[in-house]
């Protein structure tokens, strides 16, 4: 039995299928008679005191501002890996992916705000189609197995990672409210404190994590999304050692990396994914926020990802990855409409902080136009894909390998 688990945590679409698993759980849950204390558990008071201190949340909000600054702590860890050593430290790999990553996040927006002009609540979730979920997307692409050429892969994650940069710094210019400059001064301290531990050369990761910790805290009181705290943090982590060739970032990247995959996200998922149908009015369905986020997620995508990549190689600003071919490049940007976590994520920064009426679920719009990208994007691959070379039998006479 363990070995089996650990086998099946190996798989690239693990976390995906987790994820998945997840968010239907969610789904059955809300839609059954277990569905008050589904509602209550989300909503449960949880508070830390110490002394004048407190910190009081619903389990929900924990959730969203705990445990997500966890998942862009692995993001940023994996941004500064993929920056300093990995496929984006050639500036030649970086342009494509980039400027597909922009398309990406401008036509989706642009599709949203068509779609939701005039309506001032409604335009709060401009930002909801604009980013993709990689967890999701990397598991529709190993259905292909080894038909998948690597160059395709390292287009994908990169595009995704770009994106979450975007959704970062989204979230702290539209989504920051009520500002406390006196705990913001705190958090803020903490950037000085982590530059002195990173030039100094402290290997341990138990001071970088103290002192984030403290950043996250302060955020949380400062009214600027408390996130950031794990990209900042993932920023002054050291990557390599050259003595001893001991490497904190790496070790920190492979200690989070299972922890998020099957714990953070698939939380997160049940968390958010509790879409209760009884009583769902056509309204509800056909409202221009859910319909708006299908448009940008399911059109503005494949659109802005593919057009800035064709772009970028016609006017010569990049090139085309090696073994690539444009239909196969098309079937990666149509995959970049999953937007399913993040798009959850910043959907419930929209929403959750207005007095919105139960008029819609923005999180129906994000089902559908995930779904939909998966379904169409694993169509267009499955044409796209060059077929698997059958194995040749032996001929020399001798006994087959195996």
């Amino acid at each position: 039995m363990l070995d089996a688990w650990r086998d099946f945590v190996r798989l690239e679409a693990a976390g995906g299928i987790v994820l998945i698993g997840a968010a239907g759980i969610a789904m059955i849950v809300a839609n059954s008679p277990l569905a008050p204390q589904y509602a209550a558990l989300i909503d449960l008071p949880v508070e830390i005191r110490v002394g004048g201190f407190e910190l009081a949340k619903p389990l929900l909000s924990w959730i969203n501002d705990g445990l997500m600054a966890v998942f862009f702590l692995l993001v940023g860890l994996e941004l500064k890996r993929e920056l300093v050593e990995g496929a984006l430290s050639e500036r030649s790999r970086i342009a494509l992916p980039a400027l597909g990553a922009v398309g990406g996040m401008l036509a989706p927006a642009l599709l949203y705000v068509a779609v939701n002009r005039g309506d001032r609540v409604a335009l709060d979730g401009w930002a909801t189609p604009a980013a993709t979920d990689i967890a999701f997307a990397l598991a529709v692409l190993s259905l292909f197995g080894s038909r998948v050429p690597a160059t395709m892969r390292v287009f994908l994650v990169s595009v995704a990672i770009f994106d979450d940069v975007g959704a970062v710094a989204i979230i702290a210019l539209f989504y920051t409210t009520g500002l406390s400059w006196t705990a913001l001064g705190i958090a803020l301290l903490c950037i000085p404190l982590l530059l002195i531990l990173n030039r100094r050369g402290v290997l341990e990761k138990a001071p970088y994590l103290v002192i984030g910790t403290v950043m996250w805290v302060a955020l949380v009181k400062s009214g600027v999304h408390a996130t950031l705290a794990g990209v900042v943090l993932a920023m002054f982590i050291p990557i390599r050692e050259q003595r001893n060739g001991v490497s904190p970032l790496h070790d920190l990247e492979h200690d989070l990396h299972t922890a998020v995959a099957f714990l953070v996200l698939p939380v997160f998922a049940f968390a958010n994914a509790g879409i209760p149908f009884a009583g769902l009015s056509l309204e509800a369905v056909w409202h221009p926020v859910p319909v708006g986020i299908v448009a940008g997620l399911f059109i503005g995508k494949q659109l802005g990802v593919f057009l800035f990549c064709w772009l970028a190689v016609r006017l010569g600003l990049a090139g085309r990855p090696e073994g690539l071919t444009w239909l196969q490049l098309y079937g990666a940007s149509v995959l970049c409409g999953i937007g399913f976590t993040m798009s959850l994520f910043i959907g419930s920064l929209a929403f959750d902080r207005t007095s919105v009426p139960p008029l819609f679920d923005e999180r129906i719009g994000i089902v559908v136009g995930s779904l939909l990208s998966g379904v169409l994007g694993t169509l267009v691959l499955r044409f796209a894909l060059p077929p698997v070379e059958p194995s040749r039998p032996d001929m020399s006479g001798g006994p087959s390998r195996t």
